[in-house]
């Protein structure tokens, strides 16, 4: 899945479109939830030598917010990163160049979105 495939996804599958809230990088798309606007995809264009990778220019990723117990797991695929400028605990970078299937893109866009969504607090009988 490229960038394009990514966020024309997004725009179909939550009806949300991007905002670009820093003028010194305009491309980097931050999504929102419309109830808590809480991120919960943040698309950008980055050197690769940011992620570790020896070679030259840039690569478009999306930081997902991700469960935990999957992101080592993940870190050890083709195409998945420590989160970029992100708490590395809870999200992860994922390359929007065709390297990681796009079932398993939509599924982490999926699992990011719950995480990030309006948590509805139970009441506790006493």
């Amino acid at each position: 899945m490229n960038k394009r495939d990514f966020e024309k996804y997004i725009a179909e599958a939550y009806g949300t479109d991007p905002d670009f809230p820093w003028e010194s990088n305009p491309t980097f798309a931050v999504y929102r939830h419309r109830s808590n606007k809480k991120w919960f995809a943040l698309v950008m264009d980055i050197p690769k030598s940011k992620l570790g990778l020896r070679e030259e220019g840039k690569i478009d990723i999306v930081n997902l917010k991700c469960d935990p117990a999957l992101i080592g797991s993940l870190r050890s695929e083709k195409g998945f990163f420590p989160a970029y400028h992100m708490s590395k605990d809870k999200w992860i970078s994922v390359a929007l160049d065709g390297s990681v299937d796009d079932e398993q893109i939509m599924f982490l866009l999926d699992m990011s979105f719950e995480l990030t969504d309006v948590k509805i607090k139970r009441r506790e009988n006493h």
